[in-house]
This record gives structure tokens, sequence and C-alpha cells, in this order.
């Protein structure tokens, strides 16, 4: 090889490698910004006081029994439903009950003021709130119930409600029922509205 092809290829390559090391150190303006996000979830706390609404006893056909409890909603979310289970377990003292369900005779008096209101806004035995639907039961107690609210429990609020349970007398012979007792677990259950622009 020539020494003008020699110097030929070494000027080439010197270019090679000037331009390979030019081409990663241009310059340009740029500049950043960031922005940054949070969530947060909101909270549904759903309180009741008392929590024994009633305990009473030596009750005979025809008794009733008014009691007032309060729900509170401790959140920071308005409830907008509020639903009801039932349950309930009768311990029948002579085990004479012939297969009759106790609940069947306890009436459920849902009332807004007993003070100013001599019929219920709705009732029903304890026996057919057990297995009564939750929507039904929402449209037909707390929607009037809860109605100074529009139906809903606003966060941070309460209301007390009314309730009367009544040992109804048929007319008929209930002896069978002397010395038993019933045991009710009332179970509310609230739940969110839908969902919003925030």
């Amino acid at each position: 090889m020539g020494l003008k092809k020699k110097l030929g290829l070494g000027v080439a390559s010197a270019a090679l490698g000037l331009s390979l090391v030019g081409g990663g150190t241009f310059a340009y303006f740029n500049d950043t910004t960031e922005v940054n996000g949070s969530f947060a979830a909101g909270t549904l706390d759903l309180n009741a006081q008392p929590t024994t609404i009633i305990d009473v006893k030596n009750i005979k056909p025809g008794d009733w029994m008014n009691r007032a409890f309060e729900l509170k909603n401790d959140g920071t979310l308005d409830i907008d439903q509020i639903k009801l289970y039932t349950d309930y377990k009768v311990i029948d003292a002579e085990g004479n009950n012939a297969g009759e369900d106790f609940g069947d005779h306890i009436r459920v008096n849902f009332l807004h003021n007993w003070d100013k209101a001599d019929t219920p806004i709705f009732f029903t035995t304890l026996s057919e709130l057990k297995e009564m639907d939750e929507t039904e039961l929402y449209e037909k107690v707390f929607v009037p119930w809860l109605g100074t609210f529009g139906g809903y429990l606003a966060a941070g609020t309460s209301d007390t409600l009314l309730v009367q349970f009544e040992f109804v007398d048929n007319g008929k012979d209930q002896n069978k029922f002397q010395g038993d007792s019933l045991e009710l677990t009332w179970t509310f259950e609230g739940m969110q509205g839908p969902g919003e622009a925030k």
C-alpha cells in the first residue's frame, strides 16, 4: 500500500472518529416540570345507640313497648341507603310450640313519632321482616323514616328512629308461648351513593 493510500485511510479514520465523538456532544434547550396527585377514600361509619334496643321480661299478649334509637353517620361520606337485616332465635321454654314461631306474634310498628302519630308508617311481624327484601324494606321504612334528610343519612348527622314492638293478642289460645323468649338481632348496613364528578 502506498503512502498516499495510508495517509488517506488515516485521515478517513480520524474523520470518522471525530464525527462519532462530536455526534454525542451536541447541545439543546430543555425544561422539565412535575405534577403530583393523591387519592384519599372517604369512609362510611354507621353507628347505632343504644346497641340494645329492647330487653323486656314478663310480656303477655296485648303488651306493647315503645323504643327509640339513634342511627349516626360518623363517616365522611353520605349514606345513601340503609339496609336492615333481621335475625332472631326463639327459646321454647316448655318445648310445646308445636312448630309455631314466636316471631309470628311479635309485630314491629315503625313510627315517626309515637306522641303525634297513632298509626305506624309501616308494620310487620318479626318473622315477615326476617324474610323481607332489603330494597322493599328501605322504600317502606327508611325513606319515610329518614324523610327529613331525603331518605339518606348525611355525613356527620344522626336521626332518632322510633319503633314499637307489640305482642299481638290474636284472640286465641297463646299459652304455648308462656316462658318463651326471643333473641333479636338487627343489622344495619349503610350503602354509599352513586359516583360523581369531583
